[in-house]
């Protein structure tokens, strides 16, 4: 991944961002998503916007399209998320491709606080850098929910108290604002399409095994975040609602478990170690103590959303342990989905079934 000799390891590499959609009812926000790259300085190579299995939408999407700026591809791979990804790097012509999610805006200098980060000195210990991803703001329809807390704002695909505020290195970064070399990319195979959300299905994460994936046998490589890299990340009103709030961290859990088994335990959960002995706790107290912060359904939902995620996490990891086991494998029975089964009951009986809702996850 080192520049070739007599390259300016200090110039900015080509931009080529991708945009991922799946419904005609985000018209409105593929549109923003689309015009706020456009309205870059300086301007990117590229924008490719890609259409997952919407026969509909892709038609809407043509009208964007101008044959050099914007180009619209649909997904070639598997429906979901991790597919469309994965499409467009394949169509990509830029040096860096970064991914901006459908529902997302990006600022002006978004682009360009991006590809500084690939900018670095030529000394030979100079760590090389693979991805640079940035802050997302949440943009909430109607109002933050008081109850809602900023430490679990990852539930809705958003930057969180307790996540990282200054540039420097990170395990991994936020779906809906990052970027990476398109090199490291192809030669990691890009996304797992067996992780990330595909029609109701809670499960996420495919940034988080990616990321650790890319830097697992690079010990010179690093992912960086940049505060200054920003985009806004709309929040319909049906993400703030308890409902969504408890189906999405117990979505976690699951996805949690299921990285963990790629990757293992201990490189899949340093961070969230980390953000549960220190940023929740904090958390919990300022909302019990009297003072601006104080509000019992804050701490309320900090306590709930711990809970539905570790148990996320528990059912996931069981059903697959005893899923291995050689009599189930022998029968082809899953005897772990009873408790999965029930957990899901429980938490997520009334979860909507008619969208498939991107973002969050940590």
């Amino acid at each position: 991944m080192r520049p070739a000799h007599g390259a300016d390891p200090g110039a900015a590499p080509t931009l080529s961002v991708v945009v991922c959609c799946y419904t005609t009812d985000r018209w409105d926000d593929v549109r923003a998503a689309v015009a706020s790259v456009a309205a870059q300085r300086p301007p990117v190579l590229e924008t490719l916007v890609v259409v997952d299995h919407c026969p509909a939408l892709e038609r809407l999407v043509e009208r964007l399209a101008d044959g050099t700026r914007v180009r619209v591809v649909a997904n070639a791979e598997r429906r979901g998320l991790s597919g469309a990804r994965n499409t467009g790097v394949a169509a990509a012509r830029g040096e860096v491709v970064a991914f901006l999610d459908d529902d997302a805006a990006a600022e002006p200098d978004w682009a360009a606080a991006l590809l500084a980060g690939y900018a670095r000195r030529a000394e030979a210990d100079d760590p090389d850098v693979l991805g640079v991803g940035g802050a997302v703001l949440a943009r909430w329809e109607g109002g933050r929910p008081r109850w809602f807390p900023p430490e679990f704002d990852w539930v809705v695909g958003c930057s969180y108290r307790g996540g990282p505020e200054t540039a420097a290195p990170v395990r991994n970064f936020i779906g809906a604002n990052m970027s990476f070399r398109r090199a490291a990319l192809t030669e990691a195979g890009g996304f797992r399409t067996d992780l990330g959300r595909v029609g109701t299905r809670p499960l996420g994460c495919e940034e988080t095994e990616l990321c650790l994936r890319l830097t697992a046998s690079r010990q010179d490589a690093a992912l960086l975040h940049r505060p200054d890299a920003v985009v806004r990340h709309h929040v319909p009103p049906q993400r703030g609602t308890w409902r969504y709030f408890l189906t999405r961290c117990y979505g976690e859990g699951l996805s949690k478990s299921a990285v963990a088994a790629r990757t293992g335990a201990s490189r899949a959960l340093a961070s969230e170690r980390a953000y549960l002995r220190s940023a929740v706790p904090h958390a919990v107290a300022a909302a019990l103590l009297p003072g601006p912060r104080w509000s019992p359904g804050r701490a309320l939902a900090l306590g709930a959303g711990v809970s539905a995620t570790v148990l996320g996490y528990a059912a996931g990891t069981l059903d697959r342990l005893r899923s291995s086991r050689p009599d189930a494998a022998a029968t082809g029975a899953r005897p772990g989905r009873p408790l999965r089964a029930l957990a899901t009951s429980a938490l997520l009986s009334a979860r909507p079934a008619r969208r498939r809702e991107r973002g969050g996850g940590r």
